[in-house]
Parts: structure tokens; sequence; C-alpha cells
């Protein structure tokens, strides 16, 4: 069954193949940009450039025409503007930038532009604060309650549409430093949209952002295409709200190359991001709310940073985090749902955890599938998916994917408390795959590395209805490599791991704090046992890895507050009582 997509303002339902084609597909202006038009059409462009001609009947302007002077030293913000606002004046058409260093303050953007910037051309955001405009967004969300200078930008479109960015030219936000701007140090945003649609980056570079390079604030319809993006913060941001999400953003062919998150942000529809390059001192893509429909596709991701984040200051951090880091909630309170995720053909090097997912209270989650992966020297943390919200995720697919871990846990790291992620991966008593709240986990050629022993088990799953393991391998070791509680169902095929019927040959009780220890002791055959405890007639289940001939010890807790009084434990044949006092 086809995946409908109902288009804001269109009045029609596409395919999802219908919907990615729109998004392939470039606009007028980044066709022209390109340099993709006819013979004659471009000639005549190149020979009006040539002139100095402004030709408004083909509304075109040079920026050289209205007095901007490209010596790096004179603003030429005014230039910009009075160039722009004539453009856009005769309904819109296009605003060259001829080759030059152009220092300025922001430059306003306007509905039907395209700003073509020619190769050698330089727009340099200029050290002085007070040439910076900034955008305001609407009321009732936590973008409005930022400082208003948090959203100023070198060049800004604010309630703009069909407008675009293109040529073989630079954005150079001069890593313009404000000491009262956020951590005492972030500047102006390269690029802003703020309450826009139909925009088009293609081909151009930014560097050096006094904060993101682009930032999208409620703007939709936007196509990022062979840009490169080298230091500053994020890469590209956007961000919508639970009424307006950011739809339809299409990020492909891009190098980016930053100093904090590669790409970021929240309540995303309809997302597509392929064929990037993403190298990052912080997380390659980070997801910190909500998002429907998100496709990651064909992406090479790896660290160490070439450009170190800036927010570390002395420390000068380089190390790459993680790979793709979804983890709605985890920044503050975005309700919202989490669905129809698609992560495919990606490879990672050096990264701190391939993937993590983390869902916090008040958000949910539907299907999430990752197909063709490979991470290789992953130096800090498990991947994991987790639910800690009120609900389980709904289905989790791992295929066809290979994690090659550092190893070298040691056994104390076996004691970790496991508690809700904060921003980032954390280190956890598992070396290779967390999970916590799943309905249904399925596990398909999933094939977890170390490239040096470690004390801890490969495989961590908590609170998950259903696990399906289809060709699951982890390296052979004399340590335990599964450890699963309360999983109601494992279903193996083609692993090395067999199920196994133990027996429990000793029950003791504690009522302060309470526990339940069960002494289990397996057949001559190594594999997985699947051991079940009650009280009075509640179940707990804790499928456990032991080796042929081995007798553990396995404790069960969280039973909360029985009443007072005697209480009936039962582990196989084994019953006792226990008494809990007032």
């Amino acid at each position: 069954m086809k995946n409908r997509i109902d288009q804001e303002g269109e009045g029609t339902l596409l395919s999802r193949r219908d919907w990615l084609g729109k998004l392939a597909l470039p606009t007028a202006g980044a066709v022209v940009g390109a340099g993709l038009l006819g013979g004659k059409a471009t000639a005549a462009i190149q020979t009006n450039a040539a002139k100095g001609i402004n030709d408004p009947s083909a509304h075109f302007y040079n920026l050289r025409d209205y007095g901007a002077k490209g010596d790096g030293t004179t603003l030429d913000t005014a230039a910009f503007n009075t160039a722009i606002a004539a453009c856009a004046a005769v309904g819109g058409g296009q605003v060259l930038v001829p080759p030059g260093q152009y220092l300025t303050g922001t430059i306003r953007l306007k509905s039907n532009i395209t700003l073509l910037l020619e190769a050698g051309a330089e727009i340099i955001g200029t050290p002085d604060l007070t040439q910076y405009e900034p955008f305001t967004p609407p009321k009732g969300n936590p973008l409005a309650e930022l400082a208003p200078s948090w959203h100023r930008a070198l060049l800004l479109g604010i309630n703009v549409e069909n407008v675009t960015i293109t040529g073989r030219g630079f954005i150079n936000g001069n890593k313009v430093f404000d000491p009262r701007g956020e951590e005492n140090m972030r500047g102006p945003h390269a690029v802003l949209f703020g309450n826009s649609r139909n925009i088009t980056m293609r081909d151009i570079s930014i560097k050096d952002a006094g904060n993101y390079a682009v930032l999208l604030e409620f703007t939709s319809d936007v196509d990022v295409g062979a840009i490169r993006i080298t230091g500053g913060w994020d890469g590209v941001h956007f961000r919508g709200w639970k009424d307006r999400p950011s739809r339809n953003v299409s990020i492909t062919d891009c190098e980016l190359f930053t100093g904090d998150d590669g790409i970021a942000g929240c309540f995303w529809e309809n997302t597509l991001i392929s064929r990037c390059i993403i190298n990052s001192s912080c997380n390659g893509i980070r997801l910190i709310g909500p998002a429907q429909r998100l496709i990651i596709h064909d992406c090479l991701f790896f660290g160490p940073g070439r450009f170190e984040h800036r927010t570390s200051r002395e420390r000068h951090r380089t190390n790459m985090l993680a790979g793709i880091l979804l983890q709605p909630g985890a920044w503050g309170p975005t309700e919202g749902h989490l669905d129809d995720v698609q992560i495919s053909n990606i490879t990672m090097h050096d990264v701190a955890t391939p993937f993590s997912l983390t869902l916090a209270p008040g958000n949910t989650a539907g299907r999430i599938a990752m197909n063709r992966m490979t991470a290789t020297g992953v130096y800090q943390a498990a991947a994991s998916i987790e639910s800690w919200a009120e609900e389980p995720l709904e289905k989790m697919t791992l295929r066809d994917v290979n994690f090659e871990f550092r190893g070298g846990g040691r056994v104390e790291q076996l004691q970790l408390p496991i508690h809700q992620a904060e921003q980032d991966a954390r280190v956890l008593p598992v070396w290779g795959l967390y999970v916590r709240k799943v309905k249904v986990l399925e596990l398909q050629d999933v094939r977890l590395n170390l490239i040096e022993t470690d004390a801890r088990p490969a495989f961590m799953a908590e609170d998950v209805g259903r696990i399906e393991l289809d060709a699951f391998k982890t390296p052979r070791s004399d340590t335990q490599q599964f450890s699963l509680s309360k999983v109601q169902e494992v279903n193996l095929s083609e692993t090395d791991v067999k199920i196994v019927a133990g027996m429990c040959v000793g029950l003791e009780t504690r009522s302060n704090p309470l526990a339940i220890t069960a002494t289990i002791k397996n057949p001559s055959q190594s594999g997985l046992v699947n051991v079940q405890v009650s009280l009075d007639g509640r179940l707990q289940t804790r499928w456990v890895d032991m080796q042929a001939n081995e007798q553990k010890d396995v404790v069960f807790t969280d039973w909360g507050n029985p009443a007072p009084g005697m209480h009936t434990v039962q582990c196989g044949d084994l019953q006792k009582k226990l008494h809990i006092s007032e």
C-alpha cells in the first residue's frame, strides 16, 4: 500500500515516490544558478554581467551597479539591499554578485529573487554586531523564548517565498563573536529563513558561521543541494512546532564539516537526507523532537571533526559523538510522534556510537527501520534504542547491520546504573546493543564485532514484547553475551544461539528491599535459558545466557510494594513463602 502524503496548500495526495520526485526537482532559480539554461540565455546573462547593465525586462541586476565595492573593507550592506529591493519591485529576478569580497551586515532577501554568487565572490559578515537584524518567531513556542539577538543572520529571509541562493561563491560568517550571545560567544547565523517556503540553496559554500550555517524556522518546501559547509556550529538546522512542522525539506549531495551537529532540529515532516558527507565534532544528525516520514540514505559519517567544537573552548574537542541521534524531548518537552523513519546505506567511522534513539516522556514512536549500515571504530558506547516515555516504541528493525566496537570494557562496568540519557551517548553495562521498552524488535543479519575483548555482554534488552533474532552474530566469548530482562518472547533463526531448558535448583527471598534470587542450573548445552519467577501469580521473565553445566544466580527486583503479610514465591517446581512486615 502506498504511503500517501497530504501536501499543504495543494489539496492533493501524493505517493512517497511522487513526493521524492518533487524533492529531487530543482527550482527554476536553481537551474539558472547551476548554469543549465540554453546557450543563448546563458550568453545573454553573461553579456549583461560583462557590461554592467541591469535589464529590467530580463529582471537581472548586477550588484556593482548599486555601489558595491567588493574590496573587503567597505561596508556593502546598502548596495545588497538596494539591488534586491529593486529586483523585487518588478516582481523578482536575479541579483548577480560578481567576484570580490563584500563586507556586509544583514542582507534582506525578498520573494522571487535568485542571489547568484559567481566564482570568486565572497559575502563576508562584518564584526560590527549593530549591523545585524533578527527574525521574530511566532509566540507560543520555545524559539520565541530565546533572546531576539539569537535570531540574527547575515542573509535573512522573513515571510518570503521562491528564493534561491546559488553559484560557486562563498558566504563567510567571519567567526563573528558576541560576548553577550549564547554561551557568551555565539554571533549571527550565516543564513536564516523564517516563516518562508519554496527555498533553494545550491552549489554555494558557507564557512565560519558565527552560529548555525543554515537555520530554517517554520520554513517548508526547501531544497538544499550540493552545498559545502565548514566550521561554525550546526550545519543545517531546521525547526517547526506542533502546529507548524517543517515540511518537505531535502538535503542532498552536501559536504558538512561542522564544529557542532551536522544536521539538527525538530518537528519535521517529509524529510530527505541523501548522499551527504558529514564530519563533525559533535553529532552527525541530531533530531530533538518529533518527525514523520524521515529518510536518511546513502550518507558517510566520520570523525574526528576537522573543525573543533568551539563551545569546548580550551579543550579544543574534535572527537565525533553519535552518528545518528534521534532523541525527541531531550532538550525540553516536544510532545509528538516519531514514525516512518527509514535509514539505509550508511557508513560510519570513528564515532562515539553509531545510532541512539531515546524517547522522553510525552513522546511516542511507531516504526523505525535501519537497512545496510556499517560502523567501524566505535569508541565509546553501544548503539541504543530506548523508550523512557509512557508508551513503548512500536517496532524497530535492523537489517544487514555491521557494527565494530573498540571494546575494552571492564568487569566493574557491569554494575553501571542505566538512567535516561541526557543529550549525548553514555557508557552502558553492554558494549554492542541496548534496547529498552519496545514492542517488537527485529534483528536480521546483524553482526556485532570487537577490536578488544570486553567483559560486558554484547546485547542487553529489557521490557521487550518480542525479539526476532535472524542470523544475529556476536564474537565467541567465555563471558555472557546476552542479558534479556522482562522479554516476553524470543524467536531464533540461523544463529549460533540456542534456547535451552534450565532448572531452578534454589530460591532465596529478601523482604527489605524486596528481592527474589533464583539459582539456575543449565544442562550440557550452552544457550539462552528462560527463567520465570512469580510472586502471588505475578510473573517476571528473564532470559539468561548460560554456558554448558553452568549454575547462576538470577536476581529479580521491581515487584512494587506488596501488602504486608504472607506471599507465595515460585520458580519452576520450587515454592517458598515470603513474609512482608508492616
